[in-house]
């Protein structure tokens, strides 16, 4: 078996020119294999889009409790049953309710100018310069000042903010990811306090009204890191995408609708690799027979690229449609921020293709080292003004 050979926890697996074209040869070998991973021990790993949903789709049978990620070590996570993304129905709601608003397509819609203003300011800023880093001053931007405004993050926090959540992420080990968020949650503690005693209308307010304090920072901690990363990352790895399919990059320019692009640029770049469940009952999926308490990883890459769902999926293709990608998941748990990072993606593409003729790319782009995010730390090039 090919899982005998490759190790699709290492996030140098992911990194190789020839991954996708390996994946599909795994895939072949059965939608859900066994997989001792190096790194994290037993798995089982489904490859298809269809179990895949049949995973993500039953919380009654996969739980997130156990953890929703690889890479954070061993053990039941610090925040068990007591954050969104780490928690079953019926009590995952009581996190997810009351900031539902300030994620909806509605709110999200209302946005949408401040975005734009945003992005634009933000692209003719860059256009002055002989080289950028297209992750840390395009892809960052955006998703972070929209995120800290929606939080209520004070401006002149920002900057630490934003490296707090990079260590928390994309730290190189367990330990290092666990020293930044013990210094992010002070922080967010901090916040929290506040807003229990003044109550603003942002994030925190509302789980500071119906949360206890652990379970507001746990929470925040958890949406301000996740809408931070996901946005940087689909950016920076859809604009590397686009660079290396110049034909795509004109199409974005008055030929490619806007929203069916995005989401073939969701699609394609899927970086967030990978979740995690643990069976609470035995269980069989594709004719594996899945004992309690087996650790159950869906990878996202082998569902969005099964060529049962997705013809010719190795083509960058933006007016694909239908386009069922779970790049935000699906089930209880779809991400909640998906709609706020759709329409910062679609925001940015947009203005992008108005704006620049062309993206230069400077040199070659240093991969990150992790599997929970997988995308780029650095993209250096030059803009040309169209």
């Amino acid at each position: 078996m090919l899982l005998d050979t490759y190790d699709l926890t290492d996030a140098g697996f992911w990194a190789r020119d020839d991954a996708y074209a390996i994946l599909d040869e795994i895939r072949c070998e059965g939608a859900v294999q066994r997989h001792e991973s190096s790194q994290e021990g037993p798995l089982w790993a489904v490859l298809t889009h269809r179990e895949s949903l049949a995973v993500l789709g039953d919380a009654r049978t996969y739980s997130s409790q156990g953890g929703s990620l690889l890479g954070t070590g061993y053990g039941p996570p610090a925040g068990a049953g007591r954050m969104m993304a780490l928690s079953d129905p019926p009590k995952h709601r009581a996190y997810r309710d009351p900031v539902m608003p300030f994620f909806s397509a509605r709110r999200s819609g209302q946005l949408e100018e401040r975005i734009r203003d945003l992005t634009e300011r933000v692209v003719e800023r860059l256009l002055l310069r002989e080289k950028i880093d297209f992750v840390s001053d395009i892809g960052a931007v955006v998703p972070l000042t929209v995120m800290c405004d929606l939080m209520g993050i004070p401006d002149e926090d920002r900057d630490e903010v934003v490296e707090m959540c990079d260590q928390a992420f994309l730290g190189r080990n367990p330990a290092e990811r666990r020293a930044a968020h013990q210094r992010l949650l002070p922080y967010l503690l901090q916040l929290a306090m506040e807003r229990k005693a003044a109550p603003k209308d942002d994030v925190i307010s509302a789980l500071a009204a119906s949360l206890e304090l652990d379970e507001v920072v746990l929470n925040c901690d958890n949406i301000i890191v996740g809408g931070i990363q996901t946005v940087r990352h689909t950016a920076a790895m859809a604009m590397l995408a686009l660079v290396r399919h110049p034909d795509a990059w004109r199409e974005l320019d008055g030929k490619a609708d806007p929203k069916v692009a995005t989401e073939e640029l969701l699609r394609w770049t899927s970086v967030g690799l990978h979740v995690l469940r643990t069976a609470k009952t035995d269980v069989e999926l594709a004719g594996q027979r899945i004992r309690a308490g087996d650790r159950v990883v869906v990878w996202t890459p082998g569902a969005n690229r099964d060529t049962v769902v997705f013809e010719d999926p190795h083509r960058l293709d933006l007016d694909r449609h239908p386009n069922r990608h779970i790049a935000f998941g699906w089930g209880e748990h779809y991400c909640i921020g998906g709609p706020l990072a759709r329409t910062e993606l679609r925001v940015l593409f947009t203005e992008l293709s108005r704006l620049v003729a062309e993206v230069e790319p400077l040199g070659e782009p240093e991969y990150n080292s992790s599997i929970i995010n997988f995308g780029l730390d650095s993209f250096p090039v030059r803009l040309h003004r169209r």
